[in-house]
């Protein structure tokens, strides 16, 4: 077989493959109830090809064991699906040596492909959390636990419901494969130009507006991506060589890109589908949480906003040239590419009552057909189709590397219930912080920036929250009130050294030094560390859709203090007056609601 036909056939299997992963979980929304046991296994069969099959080949002898581990996977998968009835009435226990072989299968094949996907670190605490389970009997002291049956623990962990088909599959399997395909169906046409676009008319025109239109065009379509390294790679490739061009230093160019692109997880009413996790842990409505999220996420980008006017004043950077604005002709046309699909989300769910998953499904539709058609207003189905393809195998690809850290999430996540290790931990951090909630959120704050250093954002905040959320609660935080500062936290990693994804892509991009771009990102998000303290400290700041006037009133001291110390870290020059604008700034947020 030549090299062409392999590829073909290679290009026809992943197309096939593709196809199959989002006609499956489109088929869910539609197909009303499957059990949990069904369509948690088959996600994990259809995940599994795209990281053992189609990825990047790692040497021979690694490619011939990801091919044997992702087939045994599979059938593993697809065993259970065809068994679940049986298996329900096992009550999580291993009855035969076959059912043995199938759960340690699954268990290797969720560990690699974590590994796979992300590198070492998620599956190494896994894989670590499964060597406690079995011998954590023999551990002394209060971290030590009974003897669990082998039966049980195999079991619970992959015949049932309680470890990798838990309830962070389920969160997989109905929220975050849906909201992916919809981002991948977006991206593959004129949407993508749509958001820059409809930025440049917005921002152009103003002082430093190129690095204005990046804020506006990251907080559009990181809403949708969820990834703040997809959010630089893509619009950043646009943006920091306009900056470039039009005078900003590189490192506030890949600064700025950085920044902007990380605040898109926290922008409602999407949050990368942040929201939606968040209502499958908390039991909040999602219209609750995304008006709790409103306002924290808009201080963010106005801190933001705020950072690079005073870098324009500096460096007496202009608006974007005439030339390079789109005409409001192209801003309409463009824009009614994302415009349209959102506002079938958005109508679905508020308007018509559907389920989020529903509403998005039928976004899906109609951004589906919007591949027909482009800036042109041409019809072209040949065009038409590569864009399908192009979305196709993009969102399966995204499928499969999140499913990949959820499932093995949901392994660590087991082993907390089974053994009882988060309540310890929780007594742990309650003792650690002689029960006060400001060292608790210290200490909180910490585990997250080091666990989100090597794991994606949402995979940190399911874990985080699941050992420190009960430590918080306990302390008085309301539950989404402890749910948003994690998840806010989940994205210290992207700014913040030694590991900095959102950061390390930029610098690339803008062939600076990764270090002083990085702690020029800081300064500029230096509300990423403020905020979500200040919804603490002012609890008000999340409650706008029940007392919306002390809402804005906590938003306004929230804000600023931030843009005090904004003003510290970026415009004053001298040591002592930043030093006097710092202490005043976080003196407003934190100090003056106890004198209130």
């Amino acid at each position: 077989m030549t090299m062409t036909s392999m590829s073909r056939t290679r290009r026809l299997a992943m197309l096939a493959a593709a196809i199959l992963l989002v006609g499956f979980h489109l088929g869910l929304v539609f197909s009303g109830i499957v059990p949990n046991l069904v369509a948690r296994p088959l996600h994990l069969a259809l995940i599994l090809p795209w990281v053992f099959f189609f990825a990047t080949p790692r040497g021979r002898v690694a490619g011939l064991f990801g091919m044997l581990l992702g087939a045994a996977g599979i059938a593993a998968a697809i065993w259970i699906a065809l068994n679940a009835d049986r298996l329900a009435d096992q009550y999580g226990f291993v009855e035969t040596w076959f059912q043995y072989v199938v759960g340690a299968v699954l268990l290797l094949a969720v560990l690699e492909a974590a590994r796979r996907a992300i590198g070492w670190p998620l599956p190494l605490i896994a894989a670590i959390g499964l060597l406690y389970a079995g011998f954590g009997q023999y551990v002394p002291g209060e971290f030590g636990h009974a003897v669990l049956p082998a039966a049980s623990l195999m079991g619970t962990l992959t015949l049932a419901e309680g470890g990798i088909f838990g309830q962070l599959a389920g969160v997989s399997v109905g929220v975050v494969a849906i909201f992916v395909i919809f981002g991948a169906v977006l991206n593959a046409g004129e949407a993508g130009q749509g958001f820059m676009n409809l930025s440049a008319a917005a921002a152009g025109r103003l002082r430093g507006g190129a690095g204005k239109v990046s804020v506006v065009a990251s907080a559009l379509f990181g809403s949708i991506s969820g990834s703040a390294s997809a959010n630089v790679a893509s619009t950043g490739a646009v943006t920091i060589p306009a900056m470039i061009r039009l005078g900003y230093p590189r490192r506030i160019a890949a600064a700025v890109e950085a920044v902007a692109s990380s605040g898109g997880q926290i922008m409602p009413p999407l949050m990368g589908a942040g929201a939606f996790v968040m209502v499958e842990l908390t039991g909040t409505p999602y219209t609750q949480i995304i008006f709790a999220a409103l306002l924290p996420a808009l201080l963010y980008f106005v801190v933001v906003w705020f950072g690079i006017d005073a870098y324009a004043r500096r460096f007496n950077l202009g608006a974007l040239p005439a030339d390079q604005r789109p005409s409001l002709q192209e801003v309409a046309i463009t824009s009614a590419f994302f415009a349209v699909p959102f506002a079938v989300l958005l109508g679905g769910m508020f308007w018509i009552g559907y389920t989020p998953q529903y509403s998005a499904a039928l976004a899906i539709i109609s951004g589906s057909l919007l591949l027909l058609f482009g800036a042109d207003m041409r019809m072209d189905l040949a065009r038409a189709l590569t864009r399908a393809e192009t979305a196709l195998i993009g969102a399966a690809r995204q499928v499969a590397m999140i499913a990949s850290i959820i499932l093995c999430a949901s392994i660590i996540v087991g082993v907390l219930a089974m053994t009882g290790l988060g309540v310890k931990i929780t007594s742990l951090i309650l003792s650690a912080s002689n029960g006060q909630i400001w060292p608790t959120l210290i200490l909180t704050a910490l585990a997250c920036l080091v666990l989100g250093m090597e794991v994606p954002t949402t995979a940190a905040y399911v874990i985080c929250i699941s050992v420190a959320g009960p430590a918080l609660t306990s302390l008085g935080l309301e539950p989404l009130q402890a749910h948003l500062f994690v998840f806010w936290f989940a994205l210290l990693s992207t700014i913040t050294p030694p590991v900095c994804g959102a950061v390390f892509i930029a610098a690339g991009m803008a062939q600076e030094n990764w270090l002083r771009v990085a702690a020029t990102a800081m300064a500029l998000g230096v509300g990423l560390y403020l905020i979500p303290i200040g919804m603490v400290a002012q609890p008000d700041l999340i409650r706008l859709a029940d007392a919306p006037v002390p809402a804005v009133i906590a938003a306004l001291l929230v804000g600023g203090g931030c843009l005090m110390v904004a003003y510290g870290l970026i415009s004053v020059q001298g040591l002592w007056k930043s030093a006097l604008a710092l202490i005043l700034g976080l003196g407003i947020i934190y100090g003056l609601p106890a004198l209130i």
